[in-house]
């Protein structure tokens, strides 16, 4: 026996909340990681970050009250007035709190799919990397279009949103967005993989923790949108439940990444600060001069402390994309590794 539609929107709508409850959390902790890291280290607060986080957030947000007043009319103001109850209401796919899901819905993938592609393409600094997922990301567009528009189209009481007409629009929209989320995310790990090889003799540390995130994150995401595929597929009303999961996590999977990174990158911190002040101390010197001409170890002599003498150094480091670009051109490929290891790391998140 399948799922009963009524029992899936509640299932889902739970869960949805659940999920979302959690990205707000999440959210608030990206923004404090931000502000500390940029804090930590001198520079202003990136704001781009900031502003997709908050768009993230919006778009969860406006998808949960839609699902919220969905299952209301579902289950209290229109079950005794939509013919056939509650099933025929879920079922009904031009519903406006249906369309208005999917529409929020696609708007959050392009989205999602899109800070994927950029920090693809700060890390490779290569239009001709990300070209394909570029292309990729246009179709994403076009055919949630079209899937939006098909099922807002659907007479009331014609059919369900597996009908052919429908269903082939939003099949390839989930085929789309998986095979773009394996692919770039497969591209990021790589490039980070490769530049930790080479420059891991000259570097203390490394960057597969970094890579792990990056995975981690496009995992939970592809294994979302392939179970969301494969319920729809085969016409299970299972596709609902995943189907309003999958925008709480967009957003944690964005949120993920900068949290992971950045809690790393504050422990490698407070541990070269730690380790900075115990060296300090070990090197304090201890020698005394004794008043009167005796031995430091007479106990008639009065010790007089070593003065210490502080020297001040500043180094001051300027940088930019188009200092590497240069400097390509006379250092080696390792030496322009090393210099853009930290620069990589920084676009991801």
């Amino acid at each position: 026996m399948g799922l009963p539609l009524d029992l899936a929107a509640a299932i889902s709508t739970i869960l949805e909340g659940i999920l979302y409850g959690f990205s707000i959390f999440m959210f608030g902790v990206t923004l404090f990681i931000l502000r500390e890291n940029s804090r930590r280290a001198g520079r202003e607060m990136n704001y781009k970050m900031v502003s997709l986080s908050i768009a993230l957030l919006v778009c969860s947000t406006v998808h949960m009250i839609i699902d919220f007043v969905r299952v209301s009319r579902g289950f209290i103001f229109k079950r005794d007035t939509f013919p056939g109850g509650p099933i025929a209401f879920f079922a009904q796919p031009s519903e406006w709190t249906f369309v208005a899901k999917n529409a929020v819905y696609t708007i959050q993938t392009l989205l999602g799919d899109g800070i994927l592609i950029y920090r693809c393409y700060a890390v490779w600094q290569s239009w001709l990397i990300v070209a394909f997922p570029i292309v990729l990301w246009f179709w994403i567009g076009v055919v949630g279009i079209l899937s939006v528009h098909a099922v807002s189209t659907v007479p009331i009481g014609a059919g369900t949103v597996f009908l052919a007409t429908v269903g082939r629009w939003i099949t390839a929209f989930y085929a789309s967005t998986l095979a773009t989320n394996f692919f770039v995310t497969i591209l990021l790990a790589y490039k980070i993989w490769i530049t930790n090889r080479r420059i891991a003799p000259m570097r203390q540390g490394s960057l597969l923790p970094v890579v792990r995130v990056v995975a981690d994150a496009g995992v939970l995401y592809s294994v979302t949108l392939a179970a969301a595929l494969g319920c729809f597929v085969q016409k299970s009303n299972g596709q609902y439940v995943v189907l309003d999961m999958v925008c709480p996590i967009i957003s944690i999977t964005f949120y993920m990444v900068i949290i992971r990174i950045g809690l790393a990158e504050s422990q490698r911190s407070s541990d070269f600060g730690t380790g900075s002040g115990l060296s300090a101390a070990h090197h304090q010197p201890t020698s005394v001069f004794t008043s009167g001409g005796g031995r430091a170890g007479d106990q008639r002599g009065q010790a007089v402390p070593m003065s210490r003498l502080q020297v001040h150094i500043t180094k001051v480091h300027e940088t930019d994309v188009a200092t590497f670009e240069n400097e390509g051109d006379t250092g080696s490929e390792t030496d322009r590794d090393r210099k853009t290891a930290g620069l990589e790391v920084r676009n991801v998140v």
